[in-house]
């Protein structure tokens, strides 16, 4: 017996219950580490806000957009717009 995909979480969930994300940790984090200049992995889970500040401050000299993409890697706590967990 199969079970329906649940509408709010179509990637399942994670082993909290929370639902998994359309987007990958692994892209946001690959993002932030070589455009994190340009808040692109920020723009990519939709942390706008925060992407236009990284934006204006070339990703904090550098250096908070380098620690946001090795954490955007290593956490498994990161989540998008939604609230929903990024998927590893």
């Amino acid at each position: 017996m199969t079970v329906p995909p649940n509408p709010q979480a179509p990637f399942g969930f994670d082993p909290q219950g929370r639902p998994y994300s359309d987007k990958s940790k692994i892209v946001a984090g690959v993002l932030q580490l070589f455009l994190g200049g340009l808040g692109i992995g920020r723009f990519y889970v939709g942390s706008v806000g925060v992407g236009i500040a990284q934006l204006l401050t070339c990703g904090g000299l550098g250096i908070w957009s380098l620690i946001d993409g090795i954490i955007f890697l290593v956490s498994n706590d990161r989540t998008d717009k939604e609230g929903r967990v990024l998927r590893g």
